[in-house]
Order: structure tokens, then C-alpha cells, then sequence
């Protein structure tokens, strides 16, 4: 028998292809009758180019800067999840919160889903793409070889969707 899908983590880089996958967490959540948890990690730099930054702008204003991007960013994904909760009334219930943070993508996604104690990870694909075939970006790529949950990587379709983050 399979585990029951109860939780599931979608992530979102803000893309297209994520927003396009967004449909299927609403659809999964429907299906399973399960909560979703929206997160979107803002990639953290390395040490040196922290330094660096930091040394010029100051840390302070660094740090002002990541919490304006991460508010900024944080309402504009409450706002596609409440259009969309006009396209689908069903998934009004289902998401339970929405995090952005900032961190390193793979190992804050991973954490993530282990601490919410998620049954599935929902996400776009990343790369570019061909016809013959779509090329995972490095983070999924991470994510599906290293989590120990099914991990749904949704493609863009072929056609032209009408949905995206920067819509909004």
C-alpha cells in the first residue's frame, strides 16, 4: 500500500514553469485532500561575495535589502495565490502558509520538506528546453537524488500558459 500524500511542499523560483506547476499541487491537494506549503528560497551568497558586498554597501544595508526583497517577493506570491484561489475555490484550504527565506535552495528545500514532514515535493523544471527533451536545473536535479520523498517535477508545456508570478 502506498503512504498517503497528506503534505506537500511546493517550490517555487518565481518562473513560469513554476507557476505552471502550482496547478499541480492545487490538483494533488484536491486529489489527496492535502495541505501545501509554499516556499521560495532566495539563494544565499557565498562567503566572499558576502564579504565583498558587505564591504561596500555595508552589512546593514545588505541585510535591509535582503528583508525588502523577501517582503516584496512573500506579496507577490500571496497575491498569485489568491488569484488563483479565484480560478480554483477548492484550494483556498489547502495551502497553510507561504515562506521565503534566504539560504542555499537545495538544502533549505530538502530541510524544509523533512521539518513540515512532507509526503511530496512539488516544482517546475528548470533549463532549457528542447523538443526531444527538457534539462532539469541543478537544484532539482539535488532535490530528486537526494530526497527521500516523491518529488514531482513539473514541465512546461509546449503551448503558451497564462499564468506566471511576474504577471502579477
Amino acid at each position: 500500500m502506498l503512504p498517503e500524500i497528506k503534505r506537500i511542499l511546493y517550490v517555487t523560483d518565481l518562473s513560469k514553469n513554476s507557476a505552471y506547476a502550482f496547478r499541480y499541487a492545487i490538483s494533488y491537494a484536491d486529489k489527496y485532500n492535502s495541505e501545501i506549503f509554499i516556499i521560495h528560497i532566495i539563494e544565499e551568497m557565498g562567503p566572499t561575495a558576502r564579504s565583498l558586498i558587505d564591504s561596500f554597501v555595508g552589512k546593514e544595508h545588505h541585510d535591509k535589502i535582503i528583508k525588502d526583497s523577501i517582503e516584496r517577493i512573500k506579496k507577490r506570491l500571496e497575491i498569485f495565490y489568491a488569484k488563483h484561489q479565484k480560478e480554483f475555490p477548492e484550494c483556498s484550504m489547502k495551502v497553510k502558509s507561504i515562506e521565503v527565506y534566504e539560504g542555499y535552495p537545495a538544502d533549505e528545500i530538502l530541510k524544509k520538506a523533512k521539518e513540515l514532514e512532507c509526503d511530496m515535493i512539488v516544482m517546475g523544471s528548470h533549463g532549457k528546453e528542447t523538443r526531444a527533451y527538457a534539462l532539469l536545473g541543478s537544484v532539482s536535479k539535488i532535490i530528486v537524488g537526494l530526497a527521500r520523498i516523491p518529488v514531482c517535477i513539473i514541465p512546461l508545456p509546449e503551448e503558451e500558459i497564462d499564468i506566471t508570478v511576474y504577471d502579477i
